[in-house]
C-alpha cells in the first residue's frame, strides 16, 4: 500500500512497473556457459541491444568473479567470452 498516494494510482504503478519488468525480460537473452574456476554450468542473461559489454559476474555456485565480454557479431550473433578474474 502506498501512503502518500490514492490505491487507485498504487495498483496502476505497480501494473506498469511490472509490464516494464515483463518487456525488459522478454529482450533478455540467455547464454550458458561454463565457469572458468569451478566448471559448473551457468545462465547468464545478455542484453542484445548493446553492441559491446564487459562486466563481472560472481559464479552462482562458487561465488569467484568471472570477467564477462560480450559483442556482437555482423549477423547479431551474439558472443560471449568468460574468464577468470587473473587470466
Amino acid at each position: 500500500m502506498c501512503w502518500f498516494l490514492p490505491d487507485r494510482f498504487c495498483v496502476l504503478v505497480y501494473l506498469l512497473g511490472f509490464k516494464i519488468i515483463n518487456l525488459i525480460m522478454n529482450e533478455l537473452q540467455e547464454t550458458d556457459i561454463g565457469c572458468p574456476y569451478c566448471g559448473e554450468p551457468i545462465t547468464l542473461l545478455i542484453d542484445p541491444s548493446i553492441d559491446t559489454q564487459q562486466y563481472i559476474e560472481d559464479c552462482q555456485v562458487c561465488c569467484r568473479p568471472i570477467e564477462v565480454s560480450v559483442s556482437l557479431g555482423s549477423d547479431d550473433n551474439v558472443q560471449v567470452d568468460v574468464r577468470g578474474e587473473n587470466e
